[in-house]
């Protein structure tokens, strides 16, 4: 709710803010029609900007220098697409005139009502009022992602269990017995209940007091479901084979495969053609840099455990593998070359896979593929590995814009849990939103390896 409260907010001021620029410099009494339509897609613009930048993300709260840079950059990038509409669009002559001063004011209202109106109602607003149900360090975990959300969400406590020990939660934090769930639940206003148990058999869950509670109104979430919703993973401790095969999601029908396929089209073939200036510049550079191939091609896994043949700029020196064994690249590695530096920031290096989409090889959002050497590693080391090659892997993903490069088993394991979400989730809709979150990456230099 407080994320809708603030992203209407924002759509409301944006609209303001273009006619007040017309009001401010004169051009005309009154907004026509088109004027307004003009300034409507001008907001639309940069509120989609605004989510793939993170701005409206609950989990974490953005700090104010995060927050204005991350403002103006959609700002910027959405009066240059605004602009490049209008040109498309009749009656468009108003709104380029007034188009950059409108993004002045866009970024400085932002801000001011970011602290005069959106916090103050936010902080405001009824909280929601979560139970934890357990106090092991599965409740630990609960606690530490609560801790950095948004302010609506209330954590009031901890609730016992009498058949498990492990205390890994202040006592000071924990309810006192003295009364049933259900009383507790009654008696702290309580909206939801996070069951935060992972080893749940032999009766040690008050099952007929959850019942009790669920038939009353108060929602009851386990560790599965709340860790992708709250967080955007599926997290491995608290997996089961049974929810893979069992829960909502991981379907992968014909309707869904035909639309991703439409999607990659039409997102790959545009892109490479607007992109064939950077690619003639990038592939002249690598020649004059240090000479030799200039497109590099390795062999990944990919739907399904197929080999494919994955396209990318060569960013390193030629002898990068002497021993022609597979190393995953390291921060400041001294094998990329000075361009392959550039690249890898801007995420140049990977626009050759746009080839790689068109031939359905890939698709333009998915996992990212592994090479087979890293893949028979972390198949063995890591439980459902495989589950991630049952889409086809992608250029960008859910992983790459929400978590940074992974270069050890640890950090494939976080990954993971990632392209877990994204397989059990994908849409078109989440499909739209990492794009964007990609041009926040590649602009931000976030990840970059």
């Amino acid at each position: 709710m407080a994320t809708l409260f603030q992203l209407v907010a924002e759509f409301f001021w944006l609209v303001v803010a273009g006619i007040a620029a017309i009001g401010f410099l004169g051009r005309i009494a009154t907004p026509t029609p088109a004027d307004i339509a003009h300034w409507l897609m001008f907001a639309a613009v940069v509120v989609a900007l605004n989510i793939g930048f993170g701005v409206y993300r609950t989990r974490v709260a953005l700090s104010d220098r995060l927050y204005v840079i991350r403002a103006v950059l959609a700002a910027a990038i959405g009066t240059v697409l605004a602009y490049l509409v209008a040109k498309l669009l009749p009656g468009g002559a108003v709104f380029e005139e007034n188009l950059a001063i409108a993004a002045v004011f866009t970024v400085s209202g932002l801000f001011l009502l970011r602290h005069g109106v959106v916090l103050p109602l936010i902080g405001n607003m009824r909280p929601h009022r979560v139970l934890v149900l357990g106090t092991g360090m599965e409740a630990r975990m609960v606690e530490a992602s609560l801790a950095s959300a948004n302010p609506g969400v209330h954590l009031v406590g901890f609730f016992g269990l009498d058949k498990v020990e492990e205390t890994a939660i202040a006592s000071h934090r924990i309810i006192d017995r003295n009364r049933s769930l259900e009383q507790a639940v009654r008696q702290f206003r309580i909206h939801e209940i996070i069951v935060a148990v992972h080893q749940q058999r032999g009766g040690v869950l008050p099952l007929r007091e959850l019942l009790d509670c669920r038939l009353n109104g108060v929602q009851v979430t386990d560790l599965p479901r709340f860790f992708e919703r709250a967080m955007g993973v599926v997290p491995l401790e608290s997996l089961k084979v049974s929810w893979l095969i069992y829960g909502s999601g991981y379907r992968q029908g014909w309707l869904r495969t035909s639309v991703k396929r439409v999607f990659d089209v039409l997102v790959a073939l545009p892109l490479l053609v607007l992109a064939l200036p950077v690619i003639a510049f990038f592939a002249a550079w690598i020649a004059i840099d240090s000479g030799g191939p200039i497109i590099f091609r390795q062999e990944r896994v990919g739907l399904r455990g197929a080999r494919i043949n994955v396209l990318k700029f060569r960013s390193m020196t030629h002898d990068a593998e002497k021993d022609g064994k597979a190393e995953w690249a390291s921060p400041n590695d001294p094998r990329v070359t000075r361009v392959g530096r550039w690249m890898r920031r801007m995420r140049i290096d990977e626009l050759p896979q746009l080839i790689n989409v068109l031939k359905g090889e890939m698709s333009f959002v998915g996992p990212r593929p592994e090479r087979p050497e890293f893949v028979a590693m972390l198949t063995q080391q890591i439980p459902f590995y495989s589950v991630r090659h049952s889409i086809k892997p992608g250029i960008t993903g859910w992983a790459q814009v929400r978590y940074s490069y992974g270069a050890t088993v640890e950090q494939a394991v976080r990954k993971l849990e990632y392209d877990l979400y994204y397989v059990k989730n994908h849409t078109l809709l989440l499909d739209l939103l990492i794009l964007l979150e990609t041009v926040r990456v590649v602009t931000l230099g976030e990840g970059a390896h």
